[in-house]
């Protein structure tokens, strides 16, 4: 059973990378930015969600429509790596609702390469959706939660940005280690203000995405791809999509975290520990 914050009730969610990959092998499996939606729908929020692909978050909308009582879930389409798109994005929010209390910018993409293998164009690529579209949203959403004396804003990062782990993919790696940067430094720079930012920092998570990488990586065996990502665990296991988004949850809520900023929540699995230990 999902932890209830009570204090979510009727608080609004701007969630970006809202839409769910289908789920080819297991209903079950959720993506990051869907369960979000759904934990923070069950805590009463109000969610706002974008996402490049509309199919997606329609799947997504539709999943949290089903199976949350009441939920209030709108999506539109949106790339967040483009200003005029953020601006319009953050624009219809407000129409809507009128406030942002919490800001989740979950968007990000992976590619392989090291410095030496990357084209300049993929490595552009990885900034702009991994990096630029966390500067894009906070800096229209931040003024906003200003003006409130209130708000939280929680970045998505990885354990890819804590260290080497045996793949090499320096656009994702460089730029998700950043995004913690990002968060401690808005996350200092507002606590006077009244607003909180912290990063979460997933490890190898079981999302729909998992069988496109048995495709790219392991032959389409999936169920090899699965059993070797958890081998990689000290838990010796993936984690779920919603266990990533009860940690944004428990961010999301003033009364559960109120004095917790310019954080990394780190979950895991004790990847981060093993490693580094």
């Amino acid at each position: 059973m999902p932890v209830i914050y009570t204090d979510l009730q009727d608080k609004i969610v701007l969630l970006t990378g809202v839409g769910q990959a289908p789920q080819e092998y297991d209903k079950e499996i959720w993506g990051n930015g869907a369960a979000t939606a759904k934990v923070l729908a069950q805590s009463g929020a109000k969610i706002f969600g974008c996402d490049l692909d509309m199919a997606s978050a329609e799947l997504t909308k539709k999943c949290v429509e089903e199976q949350v009582k009441d939920a209030r879930i709108d999506v539109v389409k949106a790339d967040v790596t483009k200003r005029d798109e953020v601006v319009e994005l953050v624009k219809k929010c407000m129409d809507t609702h009128g406030r942002i209390d919490v800001l989740v910018c979950n968007v990000g993409k992976s590619a392989p390469g090291g410095p030496a293998e990357m084209s300049d164009e993929v490595w552009q690529s990885q900034l702009d959706v991994n990096l630029t579209s966390v500067f894009l949203c906070t800096g229209q959403v931040l003024p906003i939660m200003e003006k409130q004396k209130s708000g939280s804003v929680i970045l998505l990062s990885s354990v890819a940005g804590k260290g080497y782990a045996g793949r090499s993919h320096v656009g994702y790696s460089t730029t998700k280690s950043a995004i913690v940067s990002m968060a401690q430094t808005i996350g200092c720079r507002y606590a006077p203000l009244g607003i909180r930012a912290n990063a979460v920092v997933p490890g190898l998570i079981h999302t729909p995405l998992v069988a496109r990488l048995a495709f790219e990586y392991n032959n389409g065996d999936y169920e090899g791809i699965v059993k070797k990502r958890a081998s990689e665990v000290p838990m010796g296991r993936m984690g779920t999509a919603f266990e990533v988004a009860q940690a944004i949850a428990f961010l999301s809520s003033q009364e559960a975290s109120s004095y917790v900023t310019g954080s990394q929540l780190i979950v895991d699995g004790g990847i981060t520990a093993a490693v580094h230990n």
